[in-house]
């Protein structure tokens, strides 16, 4: 028989997940597998978890959401386990799961583990940390930590558009030196900043899938200009929302490695979750660091 460790975050999102876990478990019992079954039950435990019982197992499979499955990464990274990963999204969000095309059925995203096959995918170390699909800071990026489950559950992805549109009245700004390979150096005010794996980020921004490569090596490096007047903020917007990224008042580029030079009070999240600021930060892409199941 093989073996699956299962890991749950019964807390995430509309906790819609929870009362189909007997449905899903069956799944996996007819294709074989004993299932080995853990739920969290406070932040860090998917990393532990992981790391300590996934090298045993045949196949991992997180249900919650873009945050259970970072821990998840992040504890097979860490421990330097191969076991492919199956991933049931229920959160809020799911930017991770929508950026793989996986099923938003929880019954269906476990059937097309079943189905499906493991791929390589990359992985962002940030620091001492991991993310799956973004790091990123500036405007729009508070909102994905500050506001409440219940304001996320209600709203969805508004919530996200929302949040941001409030800091957007303040038009913050962060002065961000970026040094890419080879020594590329971007510097400047800006209100926003990512490094992503993902055609999705946080529901606000969307990269075609033509550009974004999730198993290259490279990350996308996006910064938002500060602008200096009404007219560039109308052609930010305008960029954003139709995917102009050759526009002036972006930067986009590739990236495998970044130095990333700002004011330490610069806090950011990583996949949704907070990371605290440094004068100094290096973002590097791990190629090929796990392997996801996909159909």
């Amino acid at each position: 028989m093989k073996q699956l460790l299962l890991i749950m975050n019964p807390a995430a999102g509309t906790k819609k997940a929870n009362p189909h876990l007997p449905e899903i478990l069956s799944v996996f019992g007819r294709a074989g597998f004993v299932c080995q079954c853990f739920m969290t039950q406070k932040r860090g435990d998917g990393t532990e978890l992981t790391a300590r019982f996934g090298a045993e197992a045949d196949l991992i499979v997180c249900i919650g959401g873009d945050g259970t499955f970072n821990e998840v990464i992040s504890g097979a990274v860490r421990a330097g386990i191969q076991t492919p990963i199956g991933y049931i999204p229920a959160g809020s969000t799911n930017d991770f799961a929508a950026s793989l095309g996986l099923p938003k059925n929880v019954i269906q995203a476990a059937q097309a583990i079943v189905a499906g096959h493991p791929a390589p995918y990359d992985v962002g170390r940030f620091q001492d940390r991991y993310f799956t699909y973004v790091a990123s800071f500036g405007a729009f990026t508070k909102t994905s930590y500050a506001t409440s489950q219940s304001v996320k559950n209600a709203l969805g992805h508004l919530a996200y558009i929302l949040g941001g549109v409030k800091e957007l009245t303040a038009i913050r700004r962060c002065h961000v030196a970026v040094t890419l390979d080879e020594g590329l150096r971007e510097e400047g005010d800006y209100i926003f900043g990512a490094v992503s794996n993902s055609t999705s980020v946080g529901g606000i921004l969307t990269l075609d899938k033509s550009i974004v490569d999730m198993n290259d090596g490279l990350f996308e490096l996006l910064l938002v200009k500060y602008p200096r007047n009404p007219a560039e903020l109308a052609e930010i917007i305008v960029a954003l929302t139709s995917q102009k990224y050759d526009s002036p008042c972006l930067v986009f580029r590739p990236a495998r490695k970044l130095l990333v030079e700002a004011d330490p009070g610069m806090d950011w999240t990583l996949d949704g979750e907070f990371a605290k600021g440094s004068p100094e930060i290096t973002i590097e892409n791990l190629h090929s660091a796990v392997n996801v199941m996909v159909v």
